[in-house]
């Protein structure tokens, strides 16, 4: 069994991969900075797994074809995709250049497009014919309603879930699946200004569960779509968000009387330091 994660080197995808690993996938660490990736395969190896590293720019086409294949060279088949290299900076849509745009875009819409379409077109689409049929997760966000705030990413998200509504038609019988994580408590938060302390530490009291989401329950999600339990699951979407999209505006109701118990299955996982007192 064959994995590719990308973004695997921090974060939900280094959740993903150490999950992935662990269930006995041989995983392939896709991402920018290598030393992030090797991290992550330091720490699968010494958990008893099996990670390759393999440093790409998912938004460069002849990149992702060359990384695909250097992938499905070593491994000899690519059984699942996990699409979830992304990001995205916090800006108004009035401030957002064409070129601020076009990066997101191609970072969360383009890349995975290109990254999947290499996998379907090198390994996946000759295994499916023989009987073999792998699985696509692609992640993408909360974007009900869009996104303010983050515009970019809510139209290169919501083009992501179209992407695989139309794929799992175009290439059954591999299953193309997404999951939308809400505010999941990842190292990602880190990476905004510290002008959006206060309002990321106060989202728990706009979440219905009453707690941001952990790693541990995206990756779960994933697995869950990428396993035989999933075999009829094809071109849906499963959020993993708490709830948050229910919160509607005109119901008078406290958003949170309590919280779910949390799943923390991620034995490396670790508060971003926004969240930390």
């Amino acid at each position: 069994m064959s994995a590719i994660v990308t973004g695997g080197g921090s974060g939900i995808g280094r959740c993903i991969a150490h999950e992935l690993a662990a269930l006995g996938a041989r995983v392939a660490l896709v991402g920018r900075k290598m030393e992030k990736l090797e991290a992550a395969a330091k720490e699968i190896a010494q958990a008893g797994g099996s990670a390759t590293c393999h440093s790409c720019d998912i938004r460069e086409e002849d990149r992702v074809r060359e990384t695909v294949a250097a992938i499905v060279a070593g491994f000899g088949h690519i059984d699942f995709l996990v699409n979830n290299a992304g990001g995205q900076f916090a800006a108004p849509l009035e401030a957002i250049s064409a070129k601020g745009w076009d990066t997101v875009v191609r970072n969360n819409l383009t890349g995975g497009f290109l990254v999947a379409r290499e996998c379907y077109t090198q390994s996946m689409k000759a295994a499916a014919k023989a009987g073999n049929p792998g699985a696509i997760v692609n992640i993408i966000a909360d974007m009900w309603a869009g996104m303010p705030g983050m515009g970019h990413s809510g139209a290169a998200r919501a083009g992501m879930l179209n992407f695989t509504e139309t794929a799992s038609l175009e290439w059954a019988p591999i299953r193309v699946n997404a999951v939308a994580p809400g505010w999941i408590a990842s190292s990602g938060m880190d990476h905004y200004p510290e002008a959006m302390r206060d309002h990321i530490r106060a989202l728990p009291k706009k979440v219905p569960a009453g707690r941001l989401g952990t790693e541990s329950e995206v990756s779960a999600a994933v697995v869950f779509l990428l396993s035989p339990a999933a075999a009829f699951i094809s071109g849906s979407c499963l959020r993993v968000d708490g709830a948050v999209p229910n919160a509607k505006r005109v119901w008078d109701h406290p958003i949170a009387r309590g919280k779910t118990p949390a799943f923390d299955g991620f034995h490396l996982a670790q508060l971003p330091k926004i969240l930390r007192d």
